[in-house]
């Protein structure tokens, strides 16, 4: 198990990043109030983990996220997303914070500017892991 945590004056303990080899699994939970610059962080510490140890799911958590959250769409999709793949990340289960609208991102064409990879959208962590749980069987059949 890898283990890092992510903090700030103004954000303590703000994302925390752990890989399970097992699972072949990195999991980010994000907590606290999350700026831009630290959002970028964040992506960049996960794309640092998932290239030392290749995983094919990522769990995305923003459960106790507070206020509003990395607003760039499209740099997640044209920068990060590619990296991500290509260190080997096959699967991406986000879970948001209740009471959102980020669940109609996956009706809206913003969805597939992520064609990298799979992705799905949960409000509970229990479904996002049993997603992910039954992809990775998929993927090793």
């Amino acid at each position: 198990m890898t283990e890092r945590l992510l903090s700030s004056p103004e954000c303590p303990d703000y994302c925390r990043l752990c890989y399970s080899p097992e699972q072949k699994q990195l999991t980010v939970t994000w907590q606290g109030n999350v700026t831009g610059p630290l959002a970028y962080e964040g992506a960049q510490a996960a794309l640092d983990i998932l290239r030392q140890h290749p995983g094919c799911c990522l769990l995305n958590d923003n459960t106790d996220l507070q206020g509003p959250w990395f607003d760039s769409l499209l740099w997640l999709a044209q920068r990060w997303a590619p990296a991500a793949a290509h260190a080997g990340v096959q699967y991406v289960a986000h879970v948001v914070r209740g009471g959102t609208l980020a669940t109609l991102f996956l009706g809206t064409p913003t969805h597939h500017l992520f064609t990298q990879f799979e992705i799905q959208i949960f409000d509970l962590l229990a479904e996002a892991n049993d997603w992910l749980a039954s992809c990775r069987q998929q993927t090793a059949h």
